[in-house]
């Protein structure tokens, strides 16, 4: 009886709820709940704002609604049915009112009707433009808020502290507006009274304040995002007990700091991002409590150390990010259990070993990266299944072997970095035609370039420079390749022919380079007319070009060739344009003064005659580098430079320029290299290029200069001047004391605290003769650390003056062939990094001083034709030098001479050789090792000399000396 009442009672629930709902159901829809004033305030929030479309790309990328929800909004309906809008059933009042991405734009003012909302429960503001807005007070009235979105909506200014008063707070996201931060102690004050926080999204907002710990003790806490708030101090250190935590961004915070957080068993964290910044030490075995996490990020912090074994238990990760760091040692071969794997990087650590055949079982993976490291032997070769793998870079390792066939054949495969490494073989054939970069560069592969390449129709890049690469390339094989933007195959042994059907190839090409290769003949590839920016031809034997069709050519680089004919006039759009080392004869037409681009001017080496255009020193604002050496131009140096110009290297060396050093060159405060070098250029000295604060080269050997040096009323001239040749001119006098006072770039250089780097721009290095021994050696890069002074085959009288060894960074000295008296400076001494000494011909009396021995770096000594007496110095690199070191000083003695000493020629040896002697170093051992060393010294010298390349001297600047300019592929523009 009581079963069937309590059954007779529940149908009668049933009944009357489904009359309530019905009921409730019909008033909505008959009924407009919405009071009068908050549809007229919410329509005064809408005239506020005008529409503009700016994030509706990535929201339509992601999936994500945008659209603007306010052009729906209608006087005379009810608000509560307005897009955005959600109303209390009972009450009428807005409760939640979402406008994210709305392309609403405006300022939210503090007496905007947006707050007009007292019941508001939720607000969305988020991916609009709000620029001008600040997270104002208003936004504290809010009592019952449990969720607020503003983020990436351009607010600005301090963050209102009444912010902290919304005490039902669940969820609060300010995110990604730049330009806001917290008033002193407003991050404080957030986290200590919004106690009910699950969700908390700071980032991008200027906080600067340490963690606060307290965060960490709140159990209600889900996700955690601070990342790039200017966060500083260190992290806890001790274990993390959130259960509920699912997210936790600090990164970017270069300033915070700790160790790898620690995190009990019991939680539930999915993503964890500590990327820039400067958490460090070695990752603990107890990373692998976290089981349930998806997103590892790492990436460029200080860890060190190896991986540890426990890595294998992360069974959902999805994507593991430990680049640049340093970590090292073998990668783990734990991959068998994860193989939820998408995204793999690794890279820039210090990682060596062989890459862990169990890297084959990832096959969810899409982003492979194990590129800069250490990595060495094959890449394993038994991998299957590979199906969505789309990137895969091993670049910059020591990997060697052949490429593995599977990576030939994977189906979703867009790009492929194996350069700099050690592989060798052929290049495999291509099975899909779904790649769109390969990079083979810098490897030792060999054979011709396989034929499926030419089918691949999506390729945009190819780069397979230096290698062994050989063959025949018919330019009508890149037929199909419409989609190609870059080629690079330099420094490979290729040739090419050009088909007579090439002029529409590559429509999209923009980059070529084909340097150093075998091609040959006149060039008719007229490929790119309207894309391409940079062609390399150089170190070919390309004698001319058919035309040149190109409208957007910006670098244009032809050297070492055999072009033939007139100078080609580049482009107005051409800033790099180097034809030196070629044939070309005439005149240099004044239209070049139409490439108003032109940073980089080269024509240097060819056999270009006539007067300069008076254009060529101010046709363009831009212009940094003119080189017109070794041509046969003749009359003066253009006169007019402009005002605010970059200048940075002129060299006219080796032509037959007359008249005087322009003073207009005073306005070129950019000036690093000034070479008027073997010219008929007249005048007394230029004095006022001591005024230009950058000028590091001035070479005027071999000119008409005459008169004393003299003094100059500059203060502190030449500063900057570290290379000086004024060789092989008429100038007299004492020697310039002044002047190598204030050669303070030539004083105290802390060669280990300085970058070494070459004059120059990351494409072009500036190249230089010197002359040492009357050996003209060029010198295609000029390093920052090298030092000489060069006042040889002049009419210099007088003492030399002590203050040159105050010098201490000078690496060469020439005062030879003067009229130079007295004693050679015991200040010598002090110049410890001298490499190169020369003082012969002149009338130097006195002794060697026995100092000079400490000068271990001296490797050429010349004090030949002088009146020198006495005791010639050993130890060191004394008992290196031969007798033509001391030819026609007759009143020197000793080693190497077969003069001998008498007893009241010897001298006492200084302090410094007995504290030798004291320690046991027996200096006959030492010239019996400098004897056999100079004899071989000689026979490799015979050799080097008669090969015709002369490299004897190559450490001096730079440990590659050609006759030729040959440009290290590094520094090709990329």
């Amino acid at each position: 009886m009581m079963s069937k009442l309590l059954l007779i009672c529940f149908l009668f629930f049933l009944s009357c709820s489904h009359l309530l709902l019905s009921s409730s159901f019909s008033f909505s829809k008959s009924t407009k709940i919405c009071p009068h004033g908050q549809a007229l305030a919410l329509l005064h929030l809408k005239k506020s704002f005008s529409i503009k479309n700016i994030y509706s790309d990535y929201f339509e990328f992601n999936h994500l609604p945008c659209y603007p929800k306010t052009e729906y909004w209608k006087e005379g309906s009810d608000c509560c049915s307005w897009d955005g809008v959600s109303c209390d059933l009972v009450t009428g009042h807005v409760i939640e009112l979402d406008l994210s991405c709305s392309w609403l734009s405006g300022t939210i003012h503090s007496n905007s009707t947006l707050f007009r909302f007292p019941h508001l429960q939720r607000l969305n503001l988020a991916f609009n433009d709000f620029s001008g807005s600040s997270v104002s007070a208003g936004f504290g009235r809010f009592s019952s808020l449990t969720h607020l979105n503003l983020s990436e909506s351009g607010f600005s200014g301090l963050i209102s502290p009444e912010i902290s008063h919304l005490s039902n707070l669940v969820s609060l996201d300010l995110s990604w507006n730049d330009d806001t931060k917290f008033a002193r102690d407003g991050f404080d004050s957030l986290v200590q009274n919004l106690t009910k926080l699950q969700k908390l999204h700071l980032g991008g907002i200027s906080i600067s304040s340490v963690f606060p710990n307290s965060l960490l003790n709140r159990s209600s806490l889900i996700s955690l995002h601070l990342s790039a708030c200017g966060l500083h101090g260190r992290f806890p250190d001790h274990d993390i007990h959130l259960p509920k935590l699912e997210l936790l961004y600090l990164s970017g915070n270069r300033d915070l700091s700790g160790k790898f957080p620690r995190f009990s068993e019991n939680n539930s964290l999915i993503d964890l991002a500590l990327f820039s910044t400067n958490f460090s030490g070695e990752l603990p075995a107890s990373m692998g409590n976290l089981k349930s996490l998806q997103t590892l990020d790492l990436s460029y912090c200080q860890f060190f150390g190896s991986i540890p074994a426990s890595l294998e238990n992360l069974t959902q990760i999805t994507s593991l990010n430990l680049n640049d760091n340093h970590f090292s040692g073998k990668i783990p071969n734990v991959f068998d259990n994860l193989r939820n794997l998408i995204f793999l990087f690794l890279f820039e650590n210090n990682f060596n070993g062989q890459i862990p055949p169990s890297i084959g079982n990832l096959t969810n993976l899409y982003d492979l990266d194990f590129s800069y490291n250490q990595l060495e032997g094959a890449i394993p070769s038994s991998i299957y299944g590979f199906s969505r793998l789309s990137f895969v870079d091993l670049g910059y390792n020591l990997l060697n072997g052949t490429i593995p066939s599977w990576l030939y054949t994977l189906p979703s495969l867009v790009e492929l970095d194996l350069s700099h490494n050690k592989f060798t073989g052929h290049i495999g054939e291509f099975q899909f035609d779904s790649l769109e970069k390969i990079d083979l560069s810098m490897n030792e592969l060999h054979g011709s370039i396989p034929t499926s390449i030419f089918e691949l129709v999506n390729l945009s890049s190819l780069k397979l420079f230096s290698n062994n690469l050989s063959g025949v390339l018919e330019t009508s094989k890149f037929e199909k390749l419409i989609n190609l933007t870059d080629l690079d195959l330099s420094n490979n042994v290729l040739s090419l022919t050009m088909s007579v059907h090439s002029n529409s190839m590559l429509p999209n090409i923009a980059f070529v380079d084909l340097s150093n290769n075998n091609i040959s003949g006149i060039w008719t590839w007229n490929m790119g007319k309207y894309t391409l920016y940079l062609l390399n031809l150089s170190n070919n034997s390309v004698s001319g070009f058919e035309m040149q069709p190109w409208k957007s050519m910006q670098i244009l680089d032809l050297h070492s060739n055999l072009l033939q004919g007139p100078l080609p006039t580049p482009l107005n759009s051409t800033y790099f344009f180097s034809v030196s080392h070629n044939k070309l004869s005439g005149e240099i037409s004044p239209l070049i003064c139409k490439a108003s681009s032109m940073e980089i001017l080269d024509l240097s080496y060819n056999n270009l005659s006539g007067m300069l255009p008076h254009c060529l020193g101010n046709f363009s604002e831009d212009l940094s580098v003119l080189n017109l050496q070794r041509k046969q131009f003749h009359g003066i140096i253009p006169q007019t430079f402009l005002n605010g110009n970059s200048i940075r290297t002129l060299d006219f060396n080796s032509n037959q320029l007359e008249g005087m050093v322009p003073r207009s060159l005073i306005i070129c405060k950019e000036l690093e290299v000034l070479d008027l070098g073997n010219n008929k250029i007249n005048g007394t000295f230029p004095h006022w290029l001591g005024a230009l604060p950058k000028l590091q080269v001035l070479v005027l050997r071999s000119n008409r200069f005459h008169g004393h040096i003299g003094f100059s009323k500059i203060i502190s001239p030449f500063m900057s001047l570290r290379i000086i040749d004024l060789a092989h001119n008429d100038f007299k006098g004492d020697l310039p004391e002044m002047y190598f006072k204030s050669l303070k770039a030539i004083m105290n250089i802390d060669e280990g605290n300085i970058t070494r780097e070459y004059i120059g721009e990351y494409y072009y290095q500036d190249s230089m003769m010197v002359t040492i021994k009357g050996l003209d050696l060029e010198f295609v890069k000029i390093l920052n650390t090298f030092t000489t002074i060069d006042l040889s085959s002049n009419r210099f009288q007088g003492k030399i003056p002590e203050c040159i060894g105050n010098l201490n960074s000078l690496r060469g000295l020439n005062l030879s062939h003067n009229d130079l008296r007295g004693h050679i400076p015991l200040s010598f001494r002090n110049l410890k990094l001298l490499e190169s000494l020369d003082l012969s011909s002149n009338k130097l009396s006195g002794q060697i001083p026995q100092e000079l021995t400490s000068l271990t770096f001296l490797s050429v000594l010349n004090l030949s034709q002088n009146h020198l007496t006495g005791f010639i110095p050993q130890g060191y690199q004394f008992g290196t030098f031969g007798n033509d070191s001391y030819f026609k000083n007759t009143g020197l003695c000793g080693f190497p001479l077969s003069k001998r000493c008498t007893t009241d020629e010897i001298p006492y040896p200084s302090q410094e050789i007995e504290a030798k002697s004291e320690s046991g170093f027996d200096w006959k051992i030492t010239l019996m090792g400098y004897g056999c060393g100079l004899v071989i010294g000689l026979s490799l010298g015979c050799l080097i000399f008669l090969s015709g390349k002369p490299k004897w001297l190559v450490w001096i600047i730079d440990k590659n000396i050609h006759k030729k300019i040959v440009r290290n592929k590094r520094s090709t523009c990329r």
